[in-house]
């Protein structure tokens, strides 16, 4: 192994490093790792990936089976009213994550990670089971899912802030990114995995999705109190409280900012002119702003701005905000292009397209739990660099792919380019992840995994505000005119038609998400009943209203894609620029160098 000592990052007091090469061993002098107990760095991985998949599940279940859920709480999410509800029951999981994981990784850093951990494993199981058990409907079973998905989105934060933290302290550095790498791929595909659990247990029953949670959360909160121990190192330190305040306001007003900019407002088709969003924009970055003076004047810090002057750490977080950039809005774009066109135009039921969108999709989650393993392994070997760089560069391809195939494609190639896209973004994920985590302090592990996980989410939900922004122009500027020519086409009169076709874009979008038909709902009774059987039976069946918005999606899609296309190339530039392989270490004493001085001459 040769070692090559680089200067201490200033502001990082206890802070060196090392460059490895060859066959990338290295230990972490003062770390506590478990590299003496294979035993315990092995329930250490397998009871976190247990956490993460189940955190990552709960997070995408919701998707697929929102139709079911609305039915069975017997609300219309066709309603203009009722999209508050169909926005925040999956958008406040994301924001409640993104918000509270750095504060809850740096707790960790207190009092314990795993103890931190423990007690997300029981929020979280605890308000799945309170989810299950929805006592009201309507309106009222619309905020309660909405407002107890906050409280379970607290302990997924715990859990996702934590385990990355506690496998870098189990794990000796040359096994770090084969765990991470596990553990990645796990969170990663347990996104795409929730998507076919809601398709199969909606129909059944709207409170499985919820349910299915509980018994593995009962087995890994008791399970992780009785076997996980505290390994990684910790000091006493004080809560940040203006820190914490600023922040979490920052960042909340930011993303409600954010989601109801793709609402429409007054005539407009989105409400980005609308001065409540311009306005929780603007108070966003204040007190985000405020956020980073009070960070740099703090003597203990929520968020540890030292930490970006280790260029591995700054160049992976900021590759894995451009990558979630990049990907945070595809899922949905997957599945608005599946459930509302693909499937229906090849004989699916509305009512049954969601299970099937998440089955057509497995090709992606067989991607990444490929990929992410053995691209962790390797990266344990040969350093991050390559790999992660490569994967961005790939995932920028594979979107190139998908915005080549036509609205009405083949699978094969649909599903060959979608296992592509899952394999590169595991090529990316999990090494990048071992990067990050290689490059802290063990004493900032939890604060710096927060860090990370906390612009991952963020630029998910920023991804999602740009995605469908963009869907909704493309849709703009040609689904009136379609929607228009081809309802007069079937004897609709022309006011009617006039007046559905210049409905607000967002709302034709919503329906295709949720796999459904609006126009019967849109019309009306009094509309349909006086055109002929076979007209109603063309506009209500089920490539009537697929064919219409095909072309202005394609035009939206292609608009998406490019975005992801840039956002991925400059990921792949900004992971390149973390250089070569780096893993912390703490600096030796002179005592310490003597001794190995005398032991290496003695051994030549």
């Amino acid at each position: 192994m040769t070692v090559e000592p680089r200067p201490t990052p200033p502001g990082l007091s206890a802070a060196a490093s090392e460059t490895v090469s060859g066959d990338g061993r290295g230990s972490t002098l003062g770390d506590s790792t478990g590299e003496g107990d294979d035993g315990y760095k092995w329930i250490a991985l397998i009871n976190t990936t247990m956490g993460m998949l189940m955190a990552t599940i709960d997070g995408s279940i919701m998707l697929i089976s929102l139709p079911d859920i609305f039915r069975g709480i017997h609300l219309d999410p066709l309603l203009p009213g009722n999209s508050f509800y169909l926005l925040w029951m999956i958008l406040s999981f994301l924001v409640v994550t993104s918000v509270l994981v750095v504060n809850l990784g740096r707790l960790g850093d207190i009092y314990g990670r795993v103890r931190m951990y423990n007690l997300g494993f029981a929020v979280f199981t605890v308000f799945s089971l309170v989810l299950t058990v929805t006592p009201v409907t309507g309106d009222a079973a619309g905020w309660w899912l909405v407002i107890v998905r906050v409280f379970q989105g607290v302990g997924a934060a715990m859990l996702i802030a934590n385990s990355a933290a506690i496998l870098t302290d189990a794990f000796p550095a040359h096994q770090r990114g084969t765990a991470l790498g596990i553990n990645q791929a796990a969170g990663i595909s347990g996104t795409f995995i929730g998507l076919v659990l809601g398709g199969v247990l909606g129909p059944i029953d709207w409170r499985l999705v919820f349910l299915v949670s509980v018994p593995v959360g009962v087995l890994g909160t008791v399970w992780g109190y009785w076997k996980l121990r505290e390994v990684g190192q910790h000091r006493v330190a004080h809560i940040d409280w203006p820190g914490n305040i600023t922040f979490a306001l920052g960042l909340v007003a930011l993303m409600v900012g954010i989601t109801y900019g793709i609402e429409p407002y007054g005539r407009s088709t989105m409400g980005w002119t609308s001065p409540k969003v311009l306005t929780e924009i603007a108070a966003g970055i204040a007190f985000l702003a405020a956020f980073v003076v009070i960070e740099r004047r703090s003597a203990q810090p929520m968020f540890r701005l030292q930490l970006f002057r280790i260029r591995a750490f700054t160049s992976g977080v900021l590759a894995s905000f451009l990558a979630a950039l990049g990907r945070g809005g595809l899922m949905f774009m997957l599945i608005i292009w599946l459930q509302g066109i693909w499937l229906p135009r090849h004989g699916y039921d509305f009512a049954r397209t969601p299970l099937w969108a998440g089955i057509y999709m497995l090709p992606l989650t067989a991607g990444f739990l490929v990929a992410g393993p053995v691209s962790g392994f390797l990266s344990d070997r040969y350093g991050s660099r390559p790999f992660s760089t490569g994967g961005m560069l790939g995932s920028a391809a594979s979107f190139l792919g998908l915005e080549l195939l036509p609205i009405n494609f083949s699978y094969p190639e649909f599903a060959g380019i979608l296992a592509a896209t899952g394999l590169t973004m595991g090529l990316f994920a999990s090494p990048n992840r071992a990067g990050v985590m290689n490059s802290l302090p063990p004493q900032h592990r939890g604060a710096g995994s927060g860090m990370n996980s906390t612009f991952q989410n963020s630029a998910q939900v920023l991804s999602i505000g740009i995605f469908f922004t963009l869907m909704i122009v493309g849709l703009a500027s040609s689904l009136p005119a379609a929607l228009y020519q081809g309802l007069v086409h079937q004897g609709v009169p022309g006011a009617v038609a006039a007046r559905v076709s210049h409905l607000p874009p967002v709302s034709t979008l919503f329906a295709a998400f949720l796999g459904e038909n609006p126009l019967q709902h849109l019309l009306g009774p009094s509309v349909l009943h006086g055109l002929p059987a076979a007209r109603v039976a063309t506009i209500t069946g089920r490539s009537f209203f697929p064919s219409i918005i095909s072309g202005a999606f394609q035009q939206g899609l292609h608009e998406a894609f490019d975005f992801a296309i840039a956002a991925c190339l400059v990921a792949a530039a900004a992971s390149w620029l973390r250089g070569g392989r780096y893993v912390y270490k703490e600096p030796q004493t002179e005592a310490t160098q003597g001794s190995e001085l005398v032991s290496s001459t003695t051994g030549s």
